[in-house]
């Protein structure tokens, strides 16, 4: 069957206009992070919409600047203007809350070069009754402006309705959409300025990221769709996480914000660590999120490369890094490296194998019989020291994988007897990567 690529839909704009919160709209979701301030968004959001029997790819872009030569600000233009280069139909969205400028101008007639359909959208008209003199606006040669509040939903469904009628032909018979397939969600997690993005964008053989040695570069939590091996993976980029008494600026503690958010969410958690300061307290605590969420887990360990020149044995390495993070010694390591593409591809390898484990169910039978020789040999303790009588266990659910043990008391176990009921259950049954629960029923 042959693979047909959605068509891609870009929102352009100055900073402000609100292109983050169409981009939600459109979506339906909140996904791209909306902040009073301008330049939340840097790198570029993507995520999936639906009009009608219709499907596309919505890319929110960062916001164009006048007068700004700083790397962040050229790098974000540079990403949008790209972004704007391979789209199918692209929004370009304007503030009536402000006149406009001679760079927004001259960056929608540059848009108006690029010969695709090329939708003008005035924002925050909040009211019917509030309609802006859009005399300025005319002197770009086009007949009819789009008016809405995106914040408001007022006049999107005639937005909808247009860039319906703008989208491309529909893929012929016979030909599926790329994303036709749920994509494995893998979350990528860490301090500041770790590799994550350079590791995402050393995945997807490009730079869709914006990588920079300014600590913060990523704000938002950003989507990346790639496949591999005939298999979708959507890769969540996601802001440094780091203590909020550490950071002043409100636009960051967002991000790290949408960051926890995204652990919760993701299918699998790619912790990131760097082999020139491991493991932090910091990671200890990113590790500690990403455990408390049940969701399967592997460990990268970026700039390995460096690690090879020194010859350093990997297997001290992994003892050191469990050390430390004792209670996610469950977590496979891969020792990767975002500059040179080694090993990067592990990564999503491993990822599936992690996301197998969690799913993983073992039949009440073979429970059982497992339970009765081993609680002989090893009964069950609880936290008063007590020894626990289990008549018999089930298992509830997967991902996390968690079991329920039926006996006289439902005191708590004893915290080191589950850690090593939970470790024996991994050897046993093949659970690999994943966090196991264990509760107690009085039956």
């Amino acid at each position: 069957m042959k693979n047909k690529k959605l068509p891609r839909v870009v929102i352009l704009g100055y900073p402000n206009a609100g292109k983050s919160t169409l981009f939600n709209r459109l979506l339906g979701q909140k996904k791209a992070l909306v902040h009073s301030l301008p330049g939340m968004t840097r790198d570029l959001i993507t995520g999936v919409a639906r009009i009608d029997d219709r499907e596309f790819l919505l890319v929110d872009t960062g916001g164009f600047t006048d007068g700004r030569v700083d790397p962040i600000s050229s790098a974000v233009r540079a990403k949008a203007l790209e972004a704007a280069r391979s789209a199918d139909l692209l929004i370009f969205l304007f503030d009536s809350k402000r006149p406009l400028t001679a760079g927004e101008e001259e960056l929608f007639l540059e848009m108006k070069k690029y010969g695709r359909p090329l939708l003008p959208v005035v924002n925050k008209v909040d009211t019917p009754e509030s309609e802006p003199d859009l005399t300025d606006y005319y002197r770009l040669g086009i007949k009819e402006f789009i008016t809405i509040s995106a914040e408001h939903k007022l006049n999107l469904e005639y937005l909808q309705e247009k860039i319906r009628e703008s989208l491309p032909d529909r893929p012929g018979e016979g030909q599926t959409s790329e994303l036709t397939s749920r994509p494995l969600k893998i979350a990528i997690v860490g301090r500041i300025n770790v590799g994550k993005s350079s590791l995402v964008n050393r995945l997807c053989g490009e730079e869709r990221l914006l990588v920079s040695e300014i600590p913060g570069t990523t704000r938002d939590s950003v989507d990346t769709l790639i496949t591999r091996n005939k298999k979708t993976y959507c890769l969540v980029d996601t802001a440094g996480i780091r203590k909020f008494s550490g950071t002043r600026d409100s636009r960051e503690k967002a991000g790290i914000i949408r960051a926890r958010r995204n652990i919760e969410e993701a299918d699998v958690i790619c912790l990131v660590l760097d082999i020139q300061e491991f493991p932090t307290r910091q990671d200890a605590h990113i590790a500690g999120l990403a455990h408390k969420s049940g969701k399967p887990l592997l460990i990268a360990l970026n700039k390995w490369d460096l690690a090879e020149r020194q010859r350093v044995n990997p297997r001290e390495v992994q003892e050191h890094v469990f050390s430390r993070l004792n209670f996610v010694d469950y977590a496979p390591l891969v020792f990767v490296s975002a500059l040179s593409g080694q090993r990067v591809t592990r990564i999503l390898e491993v990822a599936e194998q992690v996301y197998e484990s969690a799913s993983k169910k073992v039949e009440t039978q073979v429970l059982n019989r497992f339970w009765e020789k081993f609680s002989r040999e090893y009964p069950p303790k609880t936290r008063d020291g007590s020894t626990l009588k289990v008549k018999y266990i089930v298992q509830k659910g997967v991902r996390p994988p968690t079991f329920v043990l039926f006996g006289h008391s439902r005191a708590p176990l004893l915290p080191a007897y589950e850690k090593f009921l939970a470790d024996t259950f991994r050897r046993q049954f093949g659970f690999v990567g994943t966090p196991l629960r264990f509760y107690l029923r009085k039956s």
